[in-house]
């Protein structure tokens, strides 16, 4: 991150001066005010009036000077990010992101494996030329079979969240740049934004809005955790990133995810247990799917603005030969909620932010992308995971 923290520590001095130097000015006011009332003396009104003038005045300037200031030190305020976890291994990128443990045997295959967008032209499941000639670079129409996939896939995921306690909601893309803000997508994700309007933007993850939804608002503590399993559609300028996944659906401009969102009381250790908690689900989920998949946790250089702790889960990828990310799952303590101004109240009535979390549930079109791959036959059809069958109409196969 690149924020002078410098600059930040001495606009902040400043700002406290000159605050302190208004409030006196303030109470010097207030005192010759009550002067001014008491005293009979016309004449002596008359000065004290005229000097408490230059005093108002000097306030109005003071209060101009601290305007300015208090601009400056929110734009630098913004930019901060938060303090990583110390079990956070340090890093650079994703290169130096620390293997935590391994599920399932890499996909092996007597035949010589196609990747997706083989497999899902050929059985009609997608048309990318179209795509592109509708909606532009990395444009794709999801047909057949892939509609149906899509939506086995978010019917069986959002059940088990339902299951879980999970509320479900469909929320908005189209979101504020407060909201933005709040949960740290700017000023750190800005290039990767579709600006739509003068204040609004369109949405990378459902935790934007999901995170704006009690903004401002005063929570009880008997309601906490709140849990929510939010769907969207996602947008992603990806800018900077035109040469990685030109082909296929893994990096896409328009998708869909449901998201988890989890807010919390203000406790280190009720973070730590539900960033497990969400974490354990996906993988859950991914081993019902039987697709192999490894967790990371993220080092310091590959963490985003407000992230304490990151875990990301990545499937396997037999055309590629390597893991890719289909998962990221984070907790921020209060990062997100003092920004948004989410708070609740405590059994002694005392006010706290919450602590958020987040991890994605299901992204379209990652998850099925690593799904069809490891999935595919000899004959160049793909086998149903069995818990996605009676989503599918009770098929085994698409061919």
């Amino acid at each position: 991150m690149d924020i002078d923290i410098e600059k930040l520590i001495a606009l902040d001095d400043e700002r406290l001066v000159i605050l302190k130097e208004v409030e006196q000015l303030r109470t010097e006011i207030n005192r010759v005010s009550n002067d001014i009332g008491r005293d009979q003396d016309s004449a002596l009104k008359v000065q004290l009036i005229e000097e408490m003038r230059i005093v108002k005045d000097e306030i109005k300037a003071k209060e101009e000077k601290l305007k300015q200031i208090m601009e400056d030190w929110q734009k630098l305020m913004i930019q901060v990010p938060n303090v990583p976890d110390i079990t956070v291994p340090e890093g650079k990128d994703d290169e130096d992101n620390a293997e935590v443990r391994v599920w399932g045997e890499k996909t092996v295959f007597d035949f010589t494996p196609k990747d997706h967008i083989e497999l899902m032209e050929k059985l009609d499941m997608v048309d990318f030329d179209r795509g592109v000639k509708v909606s532009g670079f990395r444009g794709y129409f999801m047909k057949n079979d892939g509609t149906t996939l899509f939506f086995a896939l978010w019917q069986y995921f959002l059940n088990y969240f339902i299951e879980a306690g999970y509320t479900p909601m469909i929320v908005p893309s189209l979101v504020r740049k407060e909201s933005l803000i709040g949960t740290g997508m700017l000023p750190q994700s800005e290039e990767d934004l579709y600006k739509v309007g003068e204040n609004e933007y369109l949405a990378g993850t459902a935790e934007v809005a999901t995170m704006g939804y009690y903004m401002n608002e005063v929570l009880d503590k008997k309601d906490l955790p709140k849990k929510f399993i939010s769907f969207s559609p996602c947008f992603r300028a990806e800018a900077g990133k035109h040469g990685k996944d030109t082909k296929g659906i893994i990096r896409v401009h328009e998708f869909f995810k449901i998201e988890q969102v989890i807010l919390t009381e203000a406790s280190h250790e009720e973070s730590v247990k539900w960033h497990e908690e969400i974490t354990m689900h996906v993988e859950k989920l991914m081993q019902s799917l039987e697709i192999p998949y490894h967790v990371v946790m993220n080092c310091g250089g590959d963490l985003g603005l407000g992230q304490v702790k990151k875990y990301d889960i990545e499937a396997w990828m037999p055309s590629q030969q390597k893991y890719r990310e289909t998962h990221s799952s984070s907790y921020f303590h209060d990062f997100q909620t003092r920004r948004l101004n989410i708070r609740y109240r405590d059994d002694e009535g005392k006010l706290h932010f919450v602590h958020s979390l987040n991890n994605t549930a299901c992204a379209t079109s990652r998850l099925p992308a690593a799904l069809v791959e490891n999935f595919q036959q000899a004959d160049g059809s793909i086998k149903i995971p069995e818990v996605l069958r009676k989503y599918m109409g009770g098929k085994e196969f698409i061919k």
